[in-house]
């Protein structure tokens, strides 16, 4: 099998996808199991300037499904919103992104190649073409927020490990 476009992002992007969705899993069982509410873990923060955790699930859908969405429209602009979801809400959220990428072919992602995107940051905008965005800026974003949510978690005392992070690996059959 050759190395694509689609193998380097949307493969990776799910495998990790479902590990979120586990270790979200995991964190609500271990809410449960302590006695608090899971709503208490969307607000946390590692530090007082860093954004919380609904912020960092947020973003790695953002920066998987909404990157490939961003690079079909030619524009990929950040996420200045917060709906405000709950943290049902957000495994949702994750659960949706996971099923709508397993629906992108990998023709149609390799197709992108190629292709231009303009990164837009209120006035400013970078071009990109579209390989080097996903490869340069929505990967390296989606693991820095995967990362920074399972960090979070750990914080909360949630007792989760490397493999919880890696997730299911694609294991020569």
């Amino acid at each position: 099998m050759a190395f694509s476009l689609y193998s380097a992002t949307v493969m990776n992007w799910l495998q990790a996808l479902a590990a979120v969705g586990g270790f979200m899993e995991r964190g609500l069982a271990h809410a449960q199991a302590q006695g608090v509410s899971p709503e208490d873990y969307v607000q946390a923060r590692i530090a007082p300037d860093m954004l919380p955790l609904r912020f960092q699930i947020i973003s790695v859908v953002h920066h998987s499904l909404g990157a490939i969405e961003g690079v079909r429209a030619g524009v990929f602009a950040p996420r200045m919103d917060d709906p405000g979801l709950d943290y049902a809400g957000l495994q949702v959220l994750v659960s949706d992104a996971r099923q709508r990428l397993e629906a992108v072919s990998p023709e149609q992602v390799n197709a992108l190649e190629g292709t231009s995107v303009v990164f837009k940051l209120g006035e400013r905008q970078m071009p990109f073409h579209a390989e080097d965005f996903l490869m340069s800026f929505s990967v390296p974003n989606f693991y820095f927020h995967a990362t920074t949510a399972y960090d979070l978690l750990r914080m909360k005392g949630v007792p989760l490990g490397k493999r919880d992070f890696l997730g299911r690996m694609r294991l020569k059959a």
